[in-house]
């Protein structure tokens, strides 16, 4: 009998409200959706529609307005600010479309600092930080400095870091925007592959129609509401 998967992600009610004093501007209204563990779904909409906006609630980088969230169980949006840093440290990781790999450090460094960030002692984080590049496909890469490596091959080692403290969910937001489509599809692949295999929960914003269509299920928005239409 195969187990049936939890709600991971749980939003109620949620909006983010932007307001100049006078004239309030809902960026996401009324927004009830969850996500399962082990799921790989894809945000999509237009160009301005909210995508973002929604991934940066639901991965606490920016704070909601109205509406209750809870992420493993845990209400978060009760957590002070060190609470938040350290539960975003502890079992969240994140990709954006920029890199944000520091050129001083090699792939290997920069791929290890989130874990010493944690704590964790040096010959732990090193074989983790070893393991998690291997399995990115730059094994072969682990002492080559950014300046050294493709743009795809950048972005594998901005998800290994993502990675390598072993997060519930990844939030994704544009990874491959700044890649061509080679490289595009390589990271979409990967993303596949280690949700398959490690059953990483993965929550992706994309334009591309091709790559939300290799997740598990396409989130629709629009106007800061969900698609409801598209989403049934």
């Amino acid at each position: 009998m195969v187990n049936k998967k939890n709600v991971i992600i749980k939003a109620r009610n949620l909006e983010r409200i932007y307001s100049n004093g006078i004239i309030k501007t809902y960026a996401l209204k009324k927004i009830n959706l969850d996500i399962k563990e082990g799921e790989f779904v894809a945000i999509m909409g237009p160009s301005g529609s909210g995508k973002s906006t929604l991934l940066h609630q639901l991965g606490l980088l920016d704070n909601p307005t109205n509406g209750d969230l809870l992420i493993d169980d845990e209400d978060v949006l009760v957590l002070s600010d060190k609470g938040r840093t350290r539960f975003r440290l502890e079992k969240l990781g994140y990709v954006f479309q920029s890199y944000n790999l520091i050129p001083e450090l090699t792939a290997l460094e920069n791929v290890y600092i989130t874990a010493m960030a944690r704590g964790v002692n040096k010959k732990e984080y090193i074989k983790e930080a070893v393991t998690i590049l291997n399995k990115v496909g730059l094994g072969d890469r682990i002492n080559h400095y950014p300046s050294e490596l493709s743009g795809g091959q950048q972005q594998r080692v901005s998800i290994a870091r993502a990675l390598v403290n072993k997060p519930k969910i990844l939030f994704a937001d544009e990874p491959t925007a700044n890649l061509d489509s080679d490289s595009s599809q390589d990271v979409i692949n990967l993303f596949r592959k280690l949700n398959k295999e490690i059953r990483q929960t993965i929550v992706m914003v994309t334009h591309e129609l091709e790559e939300g269509k290799k997740a598990d299920r396409i989130i629709w928005i629009k106007d800061g509401l969900l698609d409801n239409d598209k989403n049934e």
